[in-house]
Formats: C-alpha cells, sequence, structure tokens
C-alpha cells in the first residue's frame, strides 16, 4: 500500500499538479504530509529536460528489483525516464565513466539517448519506482551493445 501511495504522489508531482483555488492543499488534510523531493530542468547527465511531441503518449510504471551485484545492462531511453528510489542504493554509470550514486529517497531524473548501466553495489536489494513518458510505440529501453564498457566492470 505504502509502495502504491509513492507511485501515485510522484506521479502527481511529475505532472505539475496543482489544486484549483480555493481548494484543500495536501498539508490541510489530516494525517498528510508533503515532502519535495526533487526540483529541476535537468537531467542526471546535466542535460535539459525535454518532453516528446506527440500524439500518442503512453505512460509506463514498473517497479524494478536489483539484486546485490546485478546490473541493467548499458542501455538508453528515446523518452524521458524518472525513477524514485524505495530502497538500496544503484550506482548509473556513464559511458564517460561518470557514475552517479542513487540511494532510499532519491528521485533520479534519466538521461535520454545516452547509453548508461544502472547496477547494484551495496549488499540489499535495490528497488525503485520508474516512470517511462513516452509514446506509443517507441520503446522504453533500447539495450546497447558495448563489450569494452562490460568487461571493464
Amino acid at each position: 500500500m505504502r509502495s502504491f501511495f509513492y507511485v501515485i504522489a510522484f506521479s502527481l508531482l511529475l505532472a505539475g499538479f496543482q489544486w484549483p483555488a480555493g481548494s484543500l492543499h495536501a498539508e490541510e488534510y489530516r494525517n498528510v504530509t508533503a515532502r519535495k523531493v526533487l526540483v529541476t530542468g535537468k537531467t542526471s547527465d546535466g542535460k535539459k529536460v525535454r518532453y516528446p511531441r506527440t500524439n500518442d503518449a503512453e505512460i509506463t510504471v514498473l517497479v524494478v528489483d536489483v539484486p546485490p551485484g546485478g546490473s541493467t545492462g548499458w542501455h538508453h531511453h528515446p523518452v524521458p525516464v524518472y525513477a524514485y528510489m524505495l530502497e538500496g542504493e544503484l550506482a548509473v554509470e556513464m559511458e564517460n565513466g561518470t557514475v552517479n550514486l542513487f540511494r532510499k529517497g532519491d528521485a533520479i531524473i534519466e538521461m535520454v539517448d545516452t547509453a548508461h548501466n544502472g547496477y547494484n553495489p551495496g549488499n540489499e536489494k535495490a528497488s525503485l519506482v520508474v516512470f517511462y513518458t513516452g509514446v506509443v510505440g517507441v520503446p522504453n529501453v533500447i539495450k546497447e551493445k558495448m563489450p569494452e564498457l562490460e568487461e571493464q566492470r
């Protein structure tokens, strides 16, 4: 149930949801709190956030679990992707060697069209909810063939 609440709250955050004038705000409800996790206009590789132009938008939401030592493999996203770390930690390595480490409670604004590999360097499962803001007929993830980078890890 808690995970469902995170999915809904993060979806509203990503959509820029605002209550209409005269309505109650989340903090005005009994037993409800709101905590800003992140506000940014840049992806995790420093590029400007951009949205696809389409009449066929498609949102996909996944909960992804990465076991200790596990890896997503090298891939890229042709569409914007956002994630929220539910537990554990995830290291995301870019093809230039830069590594960003995300932990429980962190928001991830993924790179678009940049090869990267997510791996769990910790001793416990990494779990994150992932939001793909895609387009009907366009894959959310495209695997990369990068053997020279795989051998370095």
